[in-house]
């Protein structure tokens, strides 16, 4: 995935539980797309002729943004290890100046801009501090503009341009509303050329590009400098902020994305109160409901994702929602590949009470949840306990029945623990080798540690040959076995459906 970036790539969508207001004072400036100003000028729809008129309505409202930035760079001597080390560059690092350029447009009389967060920030790069701001109209005028708010997850940013009360602006409509094949406008500034529009159709909606992204994707021509510029439809309303393109060259291919109006608009009201954005957040690590782990929990195919661990002391904890659950529902949400259950919980407010339906043990349970606040992502990422690699030596091996799942394990004993680098009081089983004609041959691997087989714990084969053979009695052509596997230095806990052999 290529950005359409001016400095850094880092775009995670999230949501948030406000509403976008902007009150303009009595006599104020009309907006540029005020209803009833862009229709009647707009191509028809279908069979555009020219998208002049409504560009030209439009573009005044359309900025481009560029950033002065402070970047320090470490000194390298090339003579270095040489008789002639003495004649390089000596000292530390040096600070040297650069600059990005991108997009934006005006949403607002006296001057709140709308972004990208990686426009205006120096993203996860070390030495860089951006030192101003500057907004240009298409009219030159220049105007430095102040950072009133930033949120990395949703990659928006709110600028302010001060002193100002009659600039040009437009206004969000319904992104919700849009469908495949509809025309869209993208206007911005790509490569640093100046306003250049773009048009295309409305390739897809709701398309999901990681864990909180659901973007619009067109086929209107989006390139670098293009981030942060908005896409119209064809009323003149801004329906999305585009934001990265698809492609292996840098340049279009006809795949780019743009952030919906309807999940923008909440966070740039919060963005523009001076508040941090707020998430939902249920404290678990979660896993897509494969076909086969469906089959094996006896569940419909394509809803509901799997909890794989609950964190504790957070709200799912609190709550009693437990590892092994299905989630298939969040208040009146399904949850689905396409709207996930950490999509849907980031964007409710954190403290809200919403009922969460799972599916346990074949049974259908309602459990209300009063929702927490997601931490930052940083913290997020150190969550997982880290543990060192180590290897079983000796001991027998605890054959599983071979009309199992083709594993050989060993239970977990104290010396075993301290071998392998786990807690001793841990309960399951290790894997000590796999058949390599088996399905778990591409799924479990030697050192893996078994919690549990379809939820129910495991102390040694003789457990698992006997769930095994209770799902195969049921019917099920697999079986979920719920593993801790040891990924550089980290502790990953997930269920791996393995097909019961027949």
């Amino acid at each position: 995935m290529r950005y359409a970036y001016a400095l850094t790539t880092a775009i995670l969508l999230g949501g948030a539980a406000t509403a976008l207001t902007l009150n303009q004072p009595a006599g104020a400036q009309t907006a540029q797309n005020e209803p009833g100003t862009i229709a009647a000028t707009a191509p028809r729809p279908g069979a555009p002729m020219s998208f002049a008129d409504m560009v030209a309505k439009l573009q005044p409202a359309v900025v481009n943004i560029s950033t002065t930035q402070r970047v320090k760079v470490e000194s390298i001597n090339p003579f270095a290890g040489t008789p002639f080390e003495q004649f390089g560059p000596r000292g530390g690092p040096t600070t040297q100046k650069s600059e990005s350029l991108g997009s934006g447009f005006i949403i607002s009389a006296d001057g709140y801009v709308v972004t990208n967060n990686h426009v205006i920030s120096a993203g996860n790069q070390k030495g860089v501090v951006v030192e101003s701001i500057t907004v240009t109209l298409p009219d030159r005028r220049e105007f430095k503009a102040r950072l009133i708010g930033n949120d990395t997850l949703s990659d928006l940013a709110v600028l302010k341009i001060d002193g100002q009360t009659n600039l040009p602006f437009v206004k969000f409509g319904d992104s919700n509303a849009t469908r495949v094949g509809d025309w869209v406008v993208a206007i911005g500034n790509p490569f640093g050329l100046g306003g250049s529009v773009t048009a295309g159709i409305v390739s897809a909606v709701h398309r999901a590009a990681g864990q909180f992204d659901r973007f619009i994707q067109t086929d209107a021509s989006i390139n670098r400098g293009n981030s942060g510029g908005p896409m119209f439809d064809l009323n003149g309303n801004v329906i999305g902020i585009n934001s990265q393109i698809l492609s292996p060259t840098g340049g279009n291919v006809g795949i780019g994305f743009a952030i919906p109006a309807d999940q923008a608009k909440p966070i740039i009201a919060t963005l523009m109160k001076g508040d941090a954005v707020k998430r939902g957040y249920l404290g678990v690590s979660i896993q897509a409901l494969s076909p086969d782990i469906a089959d094996a929990f006896g569940v419909q195919k394509g809803l509901g994702e799997l909890i794989t661990d609950v964190r504790s002391g957070e709200a799912a904890e609190k709550a009693g929602i437990k590892r092994g659950d299905i989630v298939v529902k969040i208040g009146d949400k399904d949850v689905t590949p396409d709207q996930t259950l950490s999509l849907l919980t980031s964007a409710i407010a954190p403290g809200t009470r919403v009922p969460f339906v799972v599916v346990r043990d074949g049974q259908r349970l309602t459990i209300p949840v009063t929702l927490g606040t997601r931490p930052p992502e940083d913290k997020l990422r150190q969550l997982s306990p880290s543990d060192s690699d180590s290897n079983p030596g000796g001991g027998d091996l605890d054959s599983m029945a071979a009309a199992s799942l083709g594993l050989k394990v060993v239970p977990i004993t104290p010396s075993v623990a301290y071998e392998v680098g786990i807690d001793p009081s841990t309960k399951g089983v290790i894997v000590a080798g796999v058949a390599p004609n088996s399905d778990a041959a591409s799924k479990i691997q030697r050192l893996d540690v078994i919690l549990s087989v379809n939820r129910k714990p495991v102390t040694n084969a003789a457990d698992i040959a006997a769930i095994v053979a209770e799902a195969k009695k049921a019917g099920r052509s697999s079986v979920a076995l719920y593993i801790q596997r040891r990924i550089e230095g980290q502790v990953i806990s997930q269920f791996v459906p393995v097909e019961i052999p027949r």
